[in-house]
């Protein structure tokens, strides 16, 4: 069972009726600040990373984030290491922090020892303004992190686009493979149907807040080494979409497993001939 069901599911169940005045606030503080802060950081990391040493990882750890999000429920995030073709280290995980949202750690993405995975991106929730943080943790066992200060408020009790659509196709995946382009790697991509419900949007018609629902594991392979595999919270945004790099095993399928936090469990297969069509 992972961290989100374990503490932030309880805490987010019981925090129901204080959610709106909180967001309100610290929207406002934000607003009228707008200055970015490290306090919050301060007070979170020791218990994420186990009290570990971040070193800088500026231009070996690349976060692509947008300054000022159009979607807050949507902002797209890119992540990645830049190795140099000498260097000996390989990527192990990556984790993903937005430091003001009601559960700061997005997801942790555990890379497979195999896949030459150095690239990831995503779609999370931001709830207010906020830095979001990427810490990459590398073979030589040192994180090493960045960070980007992003605008943007209400993503993580904004209503989903398609709730009653998603629960009907609950659990649906797609996939897509890229070729690799000059000098890069093959790429896949895995989107899938899912609500993402984080406990903080209300039902317009009953006034309740709708309890969380999300995506809290997902892992792909190809063949059988495993390519990535996410451990993630509520701001992983509606109908999560994963897209990643990697280094290609020869095998002709990949398969993705995952599990939400009501205990469904969701798989499927493709082979990578019929998804390049």
């Amino acid at each position: 069972m992972s961290i989100f069901s374990k503490v932030i599911v309880p805490i987010l169940m019981v925090g129901f009726w204080f959610a709106a005045p909180a967001a309100a606030i610290a929207q406002t503080a934000a607003s009228a600040t707008d200055q970015p802060s490290e306090a919050t950081w301060d007070n979170i990391k020791g218990d994420i990373f186990k009290d570990r040493p971040i070193l800088d990882g500026a231009g070996l750890v690349i976060l692509d984030a947008p300054r000022r999000a159009e979607n807050a429920a949507l902002v797209p995030i890119g992540m990645r290491v830049n190795l140099a073709a000498d260097d000996e280290r390989t990527l192990r995980a990556l984790t993903l922090v937005i430091d003001e949202n009601p559960a700061p750690v997005a997801g942790t993405f555990t890379i497979g020892p195999h896949s030459g995975v150095t690239s990831i991106s995503a779609r999370v929730r931001v709830d207010t303004y906020t830095y979001v943080r990427l810490i990459a943790e590398l073979s030589d066992g040192k994180l090493y992190g960045v960070k980007a200060f992003v605008k943007a408020s209400g993503g993580c009790s904004a209503p989903t686009a398609s709730n009653s659509e998603s629960t009907k196709m609950l659990g649906e995946m797609k996939f897509r493979a890229f070729p690799a382009s000059e000098g890069g790697m093959p790429e896949a991509q895995i989107m899938m149907r899912h609500p993402q419900n984080s406990g903080l949007q209300m039902d317009q018609l009953t006034r309740l807040y709708i309890p969380p629902f999300f995506i809290e594991n997902l892992k792909i392979w190809q063949g059988d080494d495993l390519m990535v595999a996410m451990d993630g919270g509520i701001a992983i945004s509606e109908d999560p979409n994963i897209r990643f790099n990697y280094k290609p095993n020869g095998a002709p399928n990949f398969r993705a497993e995952a599990v939400d936090t009501s205990k469904h469990q969701f798989k499927d297969e493709w082979t990578v001939e019929k998804s390049m069509l």
